[in-house]
């Protein structure tokens, strides 16, 4: 089987649940299986105080599973029209892969939550691409074929996957967005596959 990263980082857990469903987009497709990892909370401490294995969910990634990946789906919810600080402190590590080349050649996709409808989905999801194109990474998004793409009266975008959280940030997953998280994982496992090969 070849592994296909889903790595997020989830607050109140909607991108965690985007996650997952992106990753049985993936495992829907024969030859491919999805690794769930995610990322630490920043802190301001200047001290570690995080266990090395998160309390819940994921693992925690190392750079060991960009490498051995052959894809790549990364998922954050929107800060002020960008990533949340948590993955792009881990992106900011990854220099050393950059210099080999390790993720260059392989497909990536982009998923995000946000709180309102204009709180910055595409700008995050567009910023999100930003450091893996600078990796030569393949981006994969999702194309108007898909027709919840043009149904959602919700999250949705030709970018990738997107959800609206609400101001609590306590909406459920609408069924367009849930479909859409799938066909994105499916459609990213299905390109992985083909550039492995």
């Amino acid at each position: 089987m070849a592994d296909i990263l889903v790595l997020y980082y989830s607050r109140h857990g909607a991108v965690r649940e985007m996650a997952q469903l992106v990753a049985r987009g993936i495992e829907q497709v024969p030859g491919a299986s999805a690794r769930l990892r995610t990322v630490p909370e920043v802190s301001t401490v200047c001290k570690a105080v995080e266990d090395s294995i998160p309390a819940a969910g994921a693992p925690y990634v190392e750079h060991r599973d960009l490498e051995e990946c052959i894809g790549l789906a990364l998922g954050s919810p929107t800060r002020f029209g960008n990533m949340a600080a948590p993955m792009k402190y881990f992106l900011d590590t990854t220099s050393g892969l950059w210099l080999k080349g390790a993720l260059a050649g392989k497909p990536a996709a982009v998923f995000t939550s946000t709180s309102s409808l204009h709180g910055g989905q595409e700008t995050t999801l567009l910023t999100m691409m930003l450091p893996l194109l600078h990796h030569g990474m393949v981006l994969a998004g999702l194309p108007y074929s898909e027709p919840e793409l043009i149904a959602t009266t919700a999250g949705g975008t030709p970018y990738g996957a997107s959800h609206l959280a609400g101001p609590a940030s306590d909406q459920p997953l609408a069924e367009a967005e849930k479909k859409l998280c799938l066909a994105q994982g499916k459609r990213l496992a299905q390109l992985a596959l083909k550039l492995a090969s």
